[in-house]
């Protein structure tokens, strides 16, 4: 596997839009092949990134899963999640993506999640960097989706319970064993500074440092109007913020 790094927080506290400049610094760095995954079944990177997207690796669980007794020329099961799961892989300038989509339904998944999760590996194999666009909240490390991890990359928005979410995060990390070489910790959204208050409550749940990513009127205006989120300037200071965490990682 490529270096691996996991975007994660409360819903609505930016990962998307952090997971999406991530990857276009890395791509524009060229130091290797991007991979993307967008882990969460609300299914924004796609949009973000600005490509199309037209199946995800649910829609392939549930296709294989629906198929056991008519698979093409005698295949097995295994052999054809891994080829649908390749051809699930969208293929763009400088990155791929791979998108997870639809949580389980009704009915047993054990053994295609098992498939599933050997495809998603043996493809982040062929790649530099993976940057993993988390669902909202703990779902993805409590099921182990998000796997170990070379920097786990926890945001927050200015507000207790976004960050009491974070702190649960990391908590979960240790409950899991999960290996983390690196743990980042950041405000998104801050408009003027950190209220002191929220400092203090940091400190005491055990948070790395923060560092702070500024609210951005050119991401608020992107977002707003549906286009890319790469396509920000390099004046954008939501950009600036996320190239400095990236160069601190050592990512640039």
């Amino acid at each position: 596997m490529g270096y691996t790094i996991a975007v994660t927080g409360k819903g609505g506290v930016g990962k998307t839009t952090v997971a999406a400049l991530l990857v276009k610094l890395l791509v524009e760095a060229k130091r290797g092949a991007v991979l993307a995954v967008d882990a969460d079944p609300n299914l924004n990177l796609n949009t973000a990134l600005g490509v199309e997207l037209e199946q995800t690796v649910g829609d392939v669980r549930e296709e294989g899963l629906g198929r056991a007794e008519s698979l093409p020329g005698g295949m097995a099961k295994s052999e054809f999640l891994r080829m649908r799961v390749q051809q699930a892989l969208v293929e763009s300038n400088g990155f791929d993506l791979l998108a997870m989509g639809r949580p389980e339904g009704p009915g047993c998944y054990c053994f295609a999640n098992t498939i599933l999760r050997a495809c998603v590996d043996q493809i982040g194999r062929n790649y530099s960097y993976i940057v993993i666009d988390c669902e909202a909240g703990l779902e993805h490390l409590s099921r182990r989706t998000a796997g170990d991890l070379d920097l786990l990359l926890v945001l927050s928005d200015p507000s207790l319970r976004s960050l009491d979410t974070a702190a649960r995060v990391l908590q979960l990390v240790e409950e899991l064993h999960t290996k983390v070489a690196r743990k980042a910790f950041a405000f998104t959204r801050v408009e003027d500074s950190i209220p002191p208050d929220l400092l203090r409550a940091a400190r005491e749940r055990g948070l790395p440092e923060p560092l702070t990513i500024p609210e951005d009127p050119e991401v608020r205006e992107l977002d707003l109007n549906g286009r890319p989120l790469v396509g920000v300037t390099a004046q954008s200071p939501c950009l600036r913020a996320v190239r400095a965490i990236a160069e601190a990682a050592g990512l640039l």
